[in-house]
């Protein structure tokens, strides 16, 4: 795996995309898990959450294949060991905690056995119900799931704005595409 000392283009396209997916996805479903049967938005909301989570699965698993081709960024010499394995740990945690919202978000929606329309474009055919109580229990695991990715999610932007503010490096920037010379990289990989 090729080790770089910024991210790339499609790198930072792809973090910010999928940020913006995860809390629109989060803030949908909150909303939409109150609807009642005549809102005329009960059969629209989920349409469009499962959609978005779709396309999102697709990007984290392009991104992934990414990370794997053009590898991660060397840390910044300033970075303790602490902070390499803490970063290290919560992106693990994540991405395992995207893996869960993904399977129980589908397990959720196909329990009927019908498919997923993803914005009529295609469709994930339903397998239909695995285990007794399947949307139930899954819909249990996707909503925990979705309040400790975006606990996670919130820690990942306060080290990066602990990084930026008290430590003034360039953590933050070089997710924004912009980086000063001054910051070398550690040559440990995270």
């Amino acid at each position: 795996m090729k080790q770089s000392t910024g991210y790339s283009v499609i790198q930072r396209a792809m973090h910010w995309l999928m940020a913006l997916s995860i809390f629109g996805l989060f803030g949908l479903g909150f909303w939409m898990v109150d609807l009642t049967y005549y809102s005329e938005w009960y059969r629209t909301a989920p349409y469009w959450h499962q959609s978005i989570g779709v396309l999102l699965a697709v990007c984290w698993l392009v991104r992934l294949v990414i990370i794997r081709i053009q590898g991660k960024p060397k840390p910044l010499i300033s970075h303790s060991k602490f902070e390499m394995n803490a970063a290290h740990a919560v992106h693990t945690v994540l991405y395992l905690l995207m893996f869960c919202l993904f399977i129980s978000g589908y397990l959720i929606s196909t329990a009927d056995g019908r498919a997923i329309a993803v914005f009529n474009w295609f469709e994930i055919p339903g397998l239909g119900e695995l285990f007794a109580e399947q949307s139930a229990r899954a819909g249990l695991v996707h909503e925990y799931s979705a309040y400790a990715l975006i606990a996670f999610a919130a820690l990942h932007a306060l080290g990066a704005l602990k990084h930026h503010f008290i430590d003034k490096d360039d953590t933050l920037n070089r997710m924004l595409g912009r980086t000063s010379p001054q910051q070398p990289s550690n040559t440990q990989e995270h």
